[in-house]
């Protein structure tokens, strides 16, 4: 298993307090895939930013983009309350999320703003084309921060998401207790739509098991696993370790 499937990693790794800004397409999108690694950097000590681009308004059928919209941010603060976080919105529509110049620099800003030293987001394919989008923005938005003068971040991780399959290679390994899956579990059960009557896809039992099954990887009871850019996976060594 490639030296633990790559990395077993705690963010609370550092003494002093950090921003992980977690950026979604949808609110919910993070929560579900990293949050319980957020609780767990929240628990300890660090600042925890949640940045949704769209709220998934047209998410909910029989119900307005408006009305769903409005009962979505209700839902994301509920979530972010329960992982310890911040939460902040973009303005762009469900299914319409544009990989422009525009929406980067927006995120640009919001980097600049928040000056993270860690971000998680979503994996370079997908089934959905706003995690996608997402994905081209972050990447980009990450370029022109840093061309701006802010040179923080020192981590990109992409959680891993069932509509992000393709291509996906689980390769950071974040450990994780029961108060951290807890904590996971009522940000997730905040939003409807993990409700397996709502959407007919049971979403807690599937990344509930996730947690499970990348733990056992990991020697651990839980674990979240993220993937990372290629170049990021060279490791050198002095001398054989």
């Amino acid at each position: 298993m490639r030296f633990l499937a790559a990395l077993l990693l705690f963010l609370p790794c550092l003494s002093t307090a950090r921003t992980i800004l977690a950026i979604g397409a949808h609110a919910g999108d993070m929560e579900l895939t990293c949050g319980a690694v957020l609780a767990r950097a929240a628990r300890m000590g660090d600042r925890v930013v949640l940045l949704h681009l769209t709220l998934g308004e047209h998410g909910k059928p029989g119900v307005s983009a408006e009305e769903y919209g409005a009962q979505k941010r209700r839902e994301a603060h509920a979530a972010a309350a329960a992982l310890g976080a911040e939460v902040f919105f973009g303005t762009w529509k469900d299914g319409e999320l544009p990989a422009t110049e525009e929406t980067a620099r927006w995120v640009a800003a919001r980097i600049r703003e928040f000056a993270p030293s860690v971000v998680f987001t979503h994996p370079r394919h997908s089934i959905h084309k706003d995690h996608a989008a997402a994905h081209r923005i972050v990447r980009d938005a990450l370029l022109y921060a840093a061309i701006g003068g802010v040179r923080t971040v020192r981590g990109v991780y992409y959680a891993e998401n069932w509509e992000d399959a393709e291509g996906f290679q689980p390769y950071a390994y974040f450990a994780l207790d029961e108060q951290d899956v807890e904590a996971w579990r009522k940000a997730a059960i905040a939003y409807e739509f993990t409700h397996a009557p709502f959407s007919g896809f049971d979403y807690i039992r599937y990344y509930e098991g996730l947690l499970r099954v990348r733990g056992a990887e990991a020697r651990r009871a839980f674990a979240s696993a993220c993937d990372v850019e290629p170049s990021s996976k060279r490791r050198v060594f002095e001398q054989i370790p």
